[in-house]
């Protein structure tokens, strides 16, 4: 039988009192609330925001409990970053193309006009955009990360054919990102409504035209119902990379394995989300076509036209700031690196 000594039993006590924090720091789990950009469970980023937060849930095995909170539930679609932001809530789903106006390279990080496809930009991301993201975010104190891709878009839903060039004058489209700015130079009244509140307005003649995403998400919200000319290619969204936004302070605070649970949940989203949205889409496009939606390819000299102007939005971007300067030169070497690859891989 061992004898536990007085200076012993006050060792043991001391390492007892030292333990008994962390297992109550162990047993208390951080809850975080999620605001999102999407309508709940919208097809794409709806979905994903859902399965994302129920991965890291399952992941953290109880340190780290997040609740979901669609667009409008706690805060409107579009003040997302606003809320991580200011710590009004710990993390947000959405995409960078809404930020437009408060930092004109957003839009990078989730796509640009002729620009790179989903996985080119996952490989830019990786190699050094990441680095950038986090630099453009830092001053608003949130920490940014790839999480969910619904693929390339099409060019929007016409109430009418676009024929020429001349068709694009005056009219208003409900259309976000680079792809906006194009547009509009081209001619077109560009108007920012959340997607959910998007078929209302081509139902009542408030706008003309819409570019959401793909058919996958398109479908769900009716637009063939009221605009039936479907353009393509979807030169204006060539990709549909989502962002999980954090708050840096936040980010900073997690222990290392939930900062790793949640950056590997995070990219199983965008792998996943981008395989789904390929099967969902060939899916969603048939059935599309039975309902009376009508395929429109883009006039060549919209197309031509347009891809002059996408150059020359670039060109503005990068003059609006060092920072900018950066990723521009960034995004475009990354563009010309894997430009002949991907021109190799087409069998069209």
């Amino acid at each position: 039988m061992t004898r536990i000594t007085p200076t012993r039993r006050g060792v043991l006590s001391g390492l007892a009192l030292i333990a008994m924090p962390s297992v109550v720091r162990a047993q208390t789990p951080l809850q975080w609330r999620c605001v999102t950009s999407w309508p709940r469970n919208l097809v794409g980023p709806g979905t994903t925001a859902a399965r994302l937060v129920r991965r890291i849930n399952a992941m953290s095995q109880g340190a780290l409990e997040i609740s979901l909170f669609a667009a409008g539930e706690v805060v409107p679609a579009l003040q997302v970053f606003d809320a991580v932001s200011t710590a009004t809530v710990e993390m947000g789903h959405s995409a960078s193309l809404f930020w437009q106006g408060k930092m004109t390279a957003a839009p990078l990080f989730t796509t640009a006009p002729f620009g790179l496809s989903p996985t080119a930009h996952a490989g830019w991301i990786d190699h050094e955009g990441q680095a950038l993201w986090d630099a453009l975010y830092t001053p608003f104190n949130v920490k940014p990360l790839l999480a969910g891709n619904t693929g390339a878009s099409t060019g929007g839903w016409f109430r009418k054919p676009m024929q020429s060039m001349a068709d694009l004058a005056g009219l208003r489209m409900r259309v976000t990102g680079l792809g906006g700015e194009v547009m509009k130079r081209l001619g077109v009244v560009p108007v920012v409504i959340p997607p959910g509140e998007t078929y209302q307005a081509l139902e009542r003649g408030v706008i003309d035209a819409a570019e959401v995403l793909a058919p996958v998400n398109d479908l769900p919200l009716g637009f063939h119902r009221v605009a039936p000319h479907l353009a393509y290619p979807g030169f204006n969204k060539p990709n549909g990379a989502s962002e999980l936004l954090i708050g840096a302070p936040l980010w900073r605070s997690l222990p290392e394995h939930l900062r790793v649970i949640i950056e590997t949940a995070a990219r199983a989203e965008h792998d996943i989300g981008l395989a789904e949205a390929a099967r969902a889409n060939a899916e969603a496009l048939r059935q599309l076509l039975t309902e009376g939606a009508r395929p429109m390819a883009w006039p060549a000299d919209i197309l031509e036209r347009a891809a002059l102007v996408a150059q020359d939005v670039l060109d503005a971007i990068a003059n609006t700031g060092e920072a900018n300067v950066r990723i521009v030169a960034s995004y475009r070497a990354a563009q010309a690196k894997a430009g002949p690859w991907l021109r190799m891989q087409s069998i069209r």
